[in-house]
């Protein structure tokens, strides 16, 4: 049975899954996605509706990454709850962006130290010393 699916624009891309709500995926089923959809990413030309259809659904299945990174400066008030997670978020498309498949990495081994690098640089910009 091949894997198919269609993006947004009609496209259909062979390869990969049909996953109609990627932020609800499993962080275990996440993680083997993550390599079908990263296989699948370094074949795609950048600026395709396939590209994009690859990468959005990258971060959105990822999502659960940053909010368990985020949740390490849950102390620091929950009015900046929302603020360090959306900091996580430009670590994790960072992290997808960087990311090379070849290299045999496990992704979340690989994202964490960008999404808790972004949050950290935001508090050394936004705090005082």
């Amino acid at each position: 049975m091949a894997l198919m699916t269609t993006t947004a624009a009609g496209t259909r891309v062979p390869g990969l899954p049909d996953v109609a709500d990627p932020s609800r995926v499993a962080p275990k089923d996440a993680r083997d996605l993550s390599r079908l959809f990263f296989g699948q990413l370094a074949t795609l030309e950048e600026g395709t509706p396939e590209y994009s259809y690859a990468r959005n659904t990258l971060i959105e299945m990822n999502m659960s990454l940053v909010r368990y990174a985020a949740g390490r400066f849950r102390s620091r008030g929950p009015e900046e709850m929302e603020d360090i997670v959306q900091v996580g978020m430009i670590g994790l498309i960072k992290a997808i962006d960087r990311f090379e498949l070849s290299r045999e990495a496990e992704f979340t081994s690989f994202a964490i130290p960008y999404i808790v690098g972004e949050i950290k640089r935001f508090f050394r910009d936004t705090t005082w010393a």
